[in-house]
């Protein structure tokens, strides 16, 4: 790398609230990170995944279901995790009908919220094949209300919001998942750093966990900044789903999280859905 990449280093991640919470710190300067510049790009994170198959960003989030295809080209950090802990996307409807027959073939379609996303990796299992078009995240209720779709695939802070719309839970996977693996989370999201950074992996990463553990030591004010990447939530919205995922496990993944994403690819693979087993290394 040329003596000015090594110095500023892309650090990209999703504009939703909890992510805007692990890197306040960042963000904000609140930092020491000596002659590392950080440069924050924000965008959903289908196209963070796309991107990531390319190897564009030094540090970027991704779906756990993408890290089976970036691997070979990034790490994931053992800080920064999204795991459902019981809780986790939803399967949700304008009125209750049995999942199975969102099956493929059985004239019902499914709007998800990216190809390469965890929620859709995890819905594939529970469901098997189905038939679904790929709608921005933010917009699904509102499809799925208006009767564009028989059901949504949500994520994010529409996991709290989308009885307001007067949609029903059909499915929530990280309930699912629960019950199937007896009671690991969801891995959803993991932050990832590029393997070609070699020796400045270890500081890089301590600088990005030292961020998750500023936001929860300064939570209100970090919930302040998080706010305004909430797409229609109040102070106390945001702050619940904050807390759903930046927790205690966001600064670890813990031996139980680690063992979740390891088992949630491995099904993957043996059910055909990713082509080979990937390299799964965890820096800390």
């Amino acid at each position: 790398m040329s003596e000015t990449a090594s110095k500023t280093l892309i650090l990209a991640h999703s504009p939703d609230p909890d992510d805007a919470f692990m890197h306040y710190a960042l963000a904000k300067n609140h930092l020491d990170t000596g002659d590392i510049h950080f440069e924050h790009k924000l965008e959903d994170i289908e196209s963070l995944n796309q991107r990531a198959m390319r190897g564009e960003y030094e540090i970027t989030a991704v779906s756990i279901h993408a890290y089976a295809f970036v691997s070979d080209k990034y790490c994931l950090l053992n800080h920064g995790a999204s795991m459902g802990e019981g809780y986790g996307p939803r399967i949700v409807a304008r009125e209750e009908f049995d999942l199975s027959d969102l099956g493929k073939g059985k004239g019902k379609r499914l709007a998800i919220p990216g190809e390469w996303t965890s929620a859709h990796l995890a819905a594939q299992m529970r469901i098997g094949a189905y038939d679904f078009e790929v709608v921005e995240f933010d917009q699904i209720p509102f499809a799925v209300e208006r009767g564009e779709f028989d059901a949504g695939l949500i994520i994010h802070e529409g996991q709290l919001t989308f009885q307001d719309q007067g949609l029903v839970l059909l499915e929530d996977l990280g309930v699912w998942w629960g019950n199937e693996t007896g009671g690991l989370p969801l891995p959803l999201g993991g932050n990832t750093i590029r393997r070609d950074l070699g020796d400045m992996i270890p500081r890089v990463s301590e600088y990005l966990r030292a961020s998750i553990a500023y936001g929860l030591e300064h939570r209100e004010e970090a919930v302040e900044y998080a706010l305004q990447f909430g797409r229609n939530l109040d102070l106390k919205l945001a702050d619940e789903f904050i807390a759903m995922y930046v927790n205690d496990r966001t600064l670890d993944y813990g031996d139980d999280g680690r063992e979740s994403i390891r088992l949630f690819l491995d099904r993957a693979y043996k059910e055909g859905l990713i082509p080979e087993p990937p390299q799964i290394d965890f820096v800390k």
